[in-house]
C-alpha cells in the first residue's frame, strides 16, 4: 500500500511547553541537574511557573507534537493523536497544532488531570533542563488510536516519553498493529536516557516485535543495549529494525539500513540559541524524505536541516517555514 493522506501520524504527549532564558544561578537554587528531563507534580509545575513568571515564551509543545509541526513546515501532510484536558490549555493546544496544519482530532477530556505543560530552562550555554507534569497526556487509551488516520498515514511515529502507564503502552502496540495490518510503517523515537533506563527491557522487545523506523540518540542507543562505546551500541542495533537513526549532535548522524551505513553531516548553524527539540525536527526533516520516497542520504539531508533551524532560535518549532530551506 503507497498511495497514503497523511505523511506522518505522531502519537505523544500533547504538552504545553513553557520557555525561558535564565542564568546558571537559577539552576542551582532549584536544585536542577542542568541538561536533563524531570517529571514534576502539580504543585512542583506551578512553583517552577511562579518563578519564570513574566518572561516565558507558551507553545503548544511534546516531543511527537513538536515532529508532527515540523512535517508540516516542510509541507508535508501531518496529523497528531494526543490527549488534552478540556480546559484553557487544553484549548490553547488544540487551536495552535490546528492552525500550523496538524490534523487533530482527539477529544479534550473533562473531569481529569489537566493538560501536561513542560517547563524549559534554557541556560546561556543553549543546554535545556526540563520538568515535565504529564497531566491529562498521560491517559492516552487503546481507544483513542483512530484506526482511519493510522490506515492512511505513511508512518506512525510513537513518543518513547509516553511509555509507561499501561494504557498508553496498549495504545503503542495497538497503533503499531494496525499500521502494520494496513502495510504502513512504524517508527519510534526513544526520547530520552531517563526513559530508555526505566522501560529498557520493554523498548527492547518494543524494537524487536513492532519498530521499522528507531531513532534515538548516542547517550540513549547505548543505554538501551548496555553499550561502552557507539560502535558497540551501532553494532547491537544493526538488523533489529529496518532503519536505525542515530544521531550524535554536532558528529552528525549515522543512518543504518541493513548492511548500509549513510553518514549524515551535521547543517552549518551560525549560533546555537536552545537545542530544545533538535532530534523532533531532524525526525521530522527523516520521515517527511522517507514518505515522499527520498534516498537515505537525501532523507539525512532534510533532516540535518530542519534540526539546524530549530536549535537558531529558542523554541522547539520551526520559525522559518523549513519548505524554503531545502
Amino acid at each position: 500500500m503507497t498511495n497514503h493522506r497523511f505523511d506522518v501520524l505522531g502519537l505523544g504527549n500533547a504538552i504545553v511547553d513553557v520557555l525561558a532564558q535564565v542564568d546558571e544561578s537559577l539552576i542551582e537554587e532549584l536544585a536542577l541537574v542542568k541538561g536533563t528531563m524531570a517529571l514534576i507534580d502539580a504543585e512542583r509545575a506551578e512553583a517552577l511557573t511562579q518563578k519564570i513568571d513574566g518572561k516565558a515564551l507558551v507553545r503548544s509543545g511534546g516531543s511527537a507534537g513538536n515532529t508532527m509541526a515540523g512535517v508540516a513546515s516542510l509541507g508535508g501532510k501531518a496529523a497528531f493523536i494526543g490527549r488534552v484536558a478540556d480546559d484553557a490549555l487544553g484549548r490553547a493546544f488544540t487551536q495552535e497544532i490546528r492552525e500550523i496544519g496538524v490534523e487533530y482530532r482527539t477529544a479534550p477530556v473533562a473531569g481529569g488531570l489537566p493538560t501536561a505543560r513542560c517547563i524549559v530552562l534554557i541556560t546561556p550555554d543553549a543546554q535545556r533542563t526540563m520538568n515535565t507534569f504529564l497531566g491529562a497526556s498521560t491517559e492516552l487509551h487503546p481507544a483513542d488510536v483512530d484506526e482511519a488516520l493510522v490506515r492512511d498515514a505513511f508512518v506512525t511515529y510513537l513518543e518513547g516519553y509516553l511509555w509507561d502507564r499501561p494504557e498508553a503502552k496498549e495504545a503503542f502496540v495497538h497503533a503499531a498493529e494496525l499500521a502494520h495490518a494496513h502495510g504502513r510503517k512504524v517508527a519510534l523515537t526513544l526520547s530520552d536516557p531517563f526513559c530508555v533506563e526505566r522501560h529498557r527491557e520493554s523498548f527492547l522487545e518494543l524494537v524487536d516485535g513492532h519498530i521499522d523506523v528507531l531513532f534515538a540518540n548516542e547517550h540513549e542507543i547505548m543505554h538501551l543495549y548496555k553499550a561502552a562505546t557507539f560502535d558497540e551500541a551501532k553494532a547491537a542495533v544493526r538488523g533489529k529494525c529496518e532503519i536505525a537513526v542515530l544521531t550524535r549532535s554536532e558528529k552528525g548522524a549515522h543512518i543504518l539500513a541493513g548492511d548500509r551505513e549513510v553518514h549524515v553531516p551535521a547543517a552549518p548553524v551560525e549560533r546555537v540559541v536552545d537545542t530544545t527539540g533538535a532530534g523532533d525536527l531532524f525526525a521530522a526533516g527523516f520521515l517527511f524524505g522517507l514518505a515522499r520516497g527520498k534516498s537515505l542520504e537525501e532523507c539525512g539531508r532534510i533532516a540535518a536541516i530542519a534540526a539546524a533551524e530549530v536549535i537558531s532560535h529558542i523554541g522547539p518549532r520551526p520559525e522559518t517555514p523549513l519548505s524554503t530551506l531545502i
